[in-house]
């Protein structure tokens, strides 16, 4: 196998690396923006749904407050556990998943490490509040839905292995 075969097969596509950039950066410009709009105030948009600032040293749905040095390193391990296994399942829709994930893990791991107080315990900006529903961010709805678009690609492509004929002898 040549040198060029086998970068293909460990790097990351460019449209991964591309989400993945998308959405750790539209993560921290609007946690940026929420740090500094809303200290003192709550914007209301319709319904229920409001921008609202909040800090997380937990895991999802404020669970496991003060376990970030461990939340992040824990991240960090599934990322790069993503990115190693992302060519196991080829497609657009698992590289454009996997971009999801990682990028909302980065945009959150970001926040852990240099967030007041600092290295590992800093907490997570958390904003967009429907008031019924946990707190969240940008980084949390990328790991959800590419969460969710994984579980698909992986099912169409279970579907697709099942469909092809086996052509053993």
């Amino acid at each position: 196998m040549t040198i060029a075969a086998r970068a293909e097969r460990v790097w990351p596509s460019a449209l991964t690396v591309a989400t993945a950039l998308l959405v750790a950066t539209i993560d921290q410009l609007s946690k940026h923006w929420a740090v500094n709009t809303l200290d003192t105030r709550s914007i209301d948009l319709f319904w229920t749904l409001r921008f609202h600032l909040g800090f997380n040293t937990g895991m999802a749905f404020s669970r496991g407050q003060n376990w970030g040095p461990v939340i992040g390193v824990v991240a960090l391990v599934v990322i790069v556990v993503l990115l190693l296994n992302l060519r196991r399942q080829p497609g657009r829709l698992t590289d454009l998943s996997v971009g999801l994930i990682v990028g909302g893990a980065v945009g959150n791991v970001l926040d852990r490490l240099f967030r007041s107080p600092g290295w590992f315990r800093g907490a997570v900006v958390d904003f967009i509040d429907f008031q019924w529903f946990p707190i969240f961010n940008v980084a949390d709805m990328g790991i959800t839905i590419g969460g969710g678009l994984l579980v698909l690609a992986s099912w169409l492509a279970s579907r697709h292995v099942v469909a092809e004929p086996d052509t053993t002898p």
